[in-house]
């Protein structure tokens, strides 16, 4: 396959995009260097203030669906604008909340507005590139999210050591309107839902053709293998290894990083590559070989570390593939099937949680690698099978 330079993407939407992606993801997840301040300062329990992560989850998964849904209605521009802005206020909110009650109300909205926006950024993105370049568009976008744990937790860390877990909302919430900036700068005033004849509306039956029900089924797959690693690898380390926090640092990074080269690298593939259903497939397959040595196989804490960059690079590796695949919709449901994979995102992030937690209370983390594996091998077969549905 032919690919296009390139200098010829549209590097300051895929900017914005990346920015506006950043600020979503932090919303949430630097809350974890935050859980014994915020506790106290709330007086609640911590692991009740944990649990913001699947509240903030369940919100993200049921409005990812209902703003792509709109975004093909009424056009992904406002949609774009408006949900970073909404996040912001409600950040604000969060940081002047007295209880834990309105803290998680407002993390509750801000979730919703995070999730309405992620799957609509991806479908703009996706419609101002030709597919041949779909893949590496795509992938730059992910790395917004990946940056969030290499870059938005330690910085979350290192601010809040000064200004406190408020005074670090109020930093994101800045954020959040400065992508709300760059996105009313860059993104066109033609989009999906404004061309529609009047009365029209997307029909969800025909967004969801076979071919993206099992890519959606897929999806959950992959993310629940890649959350089990994610939300478990540095209680892994610690209980292996008995690591402190302040050990925990670099590998955290390491596995980060990971995850950015994969997705950069699997966006170059997924351009260069005809088969990209096959690419995932391959790439999960490989990911499920290296889940068993992670969680089966660990002499010494280098070596894991070593196993945790290569499992979550093959992981990232195939995403930008199936990203792209799932883009390769008819463009007045392009925003409805990518808020689909948004919700179905979040199931596989709140199955990777319960399914975590089971695990550890049956076997220990030994259980982690013929799970994932078996996880990932499902995944790989679904995909295979989404090669011959129609679309």
């Amino acid at each position: 396959m032919s690919v296009s330079p390139s200098r010829s993407l549209p590097w300051a939407l895929i900017g914005a995009a990346c920015l506006g992606s950043f600020a979503a993801t932090s919303s949430g997840t630097t809350r974890a260097p935050f859980l014994l301040e915020m506790a106290h300062d709330l007086d609640v329990a911590m692991p009740l203030v944990a649990n913001l992560v699947s509240l903030t989850a369940t919100a993200w998964g049921l409005t990812s669906a209902f703003g792509g849904w709109m975004s093909d209605v009424i056009g992904r521009r406002p949609i774009l604008i408006a949900a970073p802005f909404a996040l912001a206020l409600t950040l604000v909110a969060q940081a002047a909340a007295g209880s834990f009650f309105w803290v998680a109300v407002w993390a509750a909205v801000g979730g919703g507005c995070a999730g309405a926006f992620t799957g609509v950024v991806f479908a703009e993105v996706s419609a101002r590139v030709p597919d041949s370049q779909r893949g590496r568009a795509l992938g730059w976008v992910m790395s917004g999210q990946s940056l969030t744990l290499v870059v938005g937790v330690p910085l979350a860390a290192a601010l809040g050591s000064v200004f406190g877990w408020r005074g670090w909302l109020l930093c994101v919430a800045g954020l959040s309107i400065a992508a709300v900036i760059s996105l009313f700068l860059t993104l066109g005033r033609g989009s999906a839902g404004h061309t529609r004849p009047a009365g029209v509306r997307p029909s969800m039956r025909a967004a969801l053709s076979p071919k993206v029900l099992g890519l959606l089924g897929t999806g959950v797959a992959e993310r629940i293998c890649y959350g089990l690693a994610v939300v478990y690898f540095a209680t892994f380390m610690q209980v292996t290894y008995h690591m402190s926090l302040i050990e925990l640092a670099i590998p955290l990074a390491v596995f980060a990083l990971g995850n950015i080269a994969g997705t950069l690298l699997g966006g170059q593939l997924a351009d260069r590559l005809r088969d990209r259903l096959l690419t995932f497939a391959v790439a999960m397959a490989l990911s499920a070989v290296a889940a068993l040595v992670l969680f089966t196989w660990h002499p010494d804490p280098a070596v894991t570390v070593a196993v945790g960059f290569v499992y979550v690079l093959l992981n990232a590796l195939g995403r930008p593939s199936y990203m792209a695949s799932l883009a390769s919709v008819p463009e007045d449901v392009r925003g409805t099937v990518l808020g689909l994979n948004g919700t179905s995102a979040s199931v596989g992030w709140i199955g990777a949680a319960a399914l975590g937690a089971v695990m550890i209370s049956w076997g220990g983390f030994e259980g982690f690698g013929p799970l994932i594996g078996l996880l990932a091998l499902l995944g790989a077969g679904g995909a295979l099978l989404s090669r011959r549905s129609r679309s």
